[in-house]
């Protein structure tokens, strides 16, 4: 059996390599291809396209890269052909994946294709449901996704969210502030800037930066010498770097469930351009933007997007999330309450497997 599998980026990376070894394990007889990252190649994948190429961040990004993607989708179908792929898994990436599944359902319309974590259709607008109501099966990761599908007249498959099963609450030491500035390119770019002032006006304190590779660091262009209360990290572990926090300041994605689900307390920031502000903020509505925040709807992780990301909120939102810790503690007990299941990615898995 052959899969061709398209990822996108780092996050959706990692939930494919915990279905990839879940897969595996029921049977060898499966060959997994596609756009992926290290995490879904460790887990036996064989790579066609690395995500590392592919980073976009925001709208904008996403048409700059127009022609760029729309050849590579081409290349992607011509792969599927070739190979005699009859099997095909999204992962995320609405940007992408839901343009080359309209093409992969023109090409090649016999290819099951299944989504697995659809793109946030609730927050994003619903106009792309048509085009996601193409998709064979839709595998959500959330359980009120299962009642917004509904109410168009898609059944949604759910046993509950992965990370619950992937990540445990850890007792934590008091040593370091944890910083996480994102996994792109951009994102590392805008953010670590404005942390960094943090670091340099709070010399007292220790601060522990957690990179996802240590390529990244050619995308920082301070002098982290200078900072002698700033230690890096990159490669390790997440959980390893939460046991050494207190508190932790995280780019708004998926990092952000993870640190709930280890139940430290959070600061989520964020600041893009302007063109993807007005289209987030008027034409999208978007409200609350951080997965735990967005499961409990209310702010368990105090958000700070776009002019409210500057490191005079930081500092000051930092040492209120300290005070609350213990409140914030039990909302992220509730969060994991919500989310949890039984033998989740197993499930996910043999669903796929089955061929439903």
């Amino acid at each position: 059996m052959k899969f061709f599998i398209s990822t996108g980026e780092v996050s959706g990376d990692l939930h494919m390599s915990y279905l990839i070894k879940a897969m595996l394990a029921r049977s060898k007889d499966i060959t997994f291809y596609g756009v992926i990252g290290n995490h879904s190649k460790d887990a036996g994948a064989q790579m066609v396209q690395d995500i590392r190429e592919l980073s976009i961040m925001g709208f904008t990004g996403i048409l700059k890269k127009y022609r760029f993607l729309k050849k590579k989708a081409h290349e992607y179908i011509n792969f599927i052909i070739r190979e005699n792929i009859e099997n095909v898994i999204l992962v995320d990436y609405g940007g992408f994946n839901l343009k080359f599944l309209k093409l992969l359902k023109e090409k090649v319309p016999h290819v099951k294709v299944y989504y697995y974590i659809p793109p946030k259709l609730w927050i994003w607008g619903a106009k792309r449901v048509e085009t996601l109501r193409l998709a064979d099966h839709i595998m959500v990761i959330f359980p009120w996704e299962v009642d917004f599908y509904k109410k168009y007249g898609i059944d949604a498959v759910y046993f509950g969210n992965p990370l619950t099963e992937r990540y445990k609450k850890i007792k934590r030491v008091d040593e370091y502030i944890l910083l996480l500035p994102g996994s792109r390119k951009q994102e590392i770019k805008t953010l670590f800037p404005i942390l960094l002032k943090v670091v340099g006006k709070r010399k007292n304190q220790n601060f522990l930066l957690k990179l996802s590779s240590s390529e990244h660091l050619n995308w920082i262009e301070e002098d982290l010498s200078q900072y002698p209360n700033l230690k890096v990290t990159w490669g390790s572990a997440l959980e390893k770097s939460v046991e050494e926090s207190s508190v932790a300041i995280a780019a708004s994605g998926t990092v952000t469930l993870e640190l709930a689900l280890l139940g430290i307390p959070t600061v989520v920031i964020y600041k893009t351009n302007l063109i993807n502000e007005f289209i987030a903020k008027y034409i999208l509505k978007i409200g609350l933007v951080s997965l735990p925040n967005i499961t409990l709807k209310k702010e368990v992780y105090p958000e700070l997007l776009q002019r409210k990301c500057n490191p005079i909120d930081i500092e000051r939102t930092m040492d209120r999330v300290k005070r609350r810790e213990k409140e914030i503690e039990k909302d992220l007990d509730r969060v994991r309450s919500k989310l949890s299941g039984e033998e989740i990615i197993q499930k996910y898995a043999d669903f796929i497997l089955k061929g439903n």
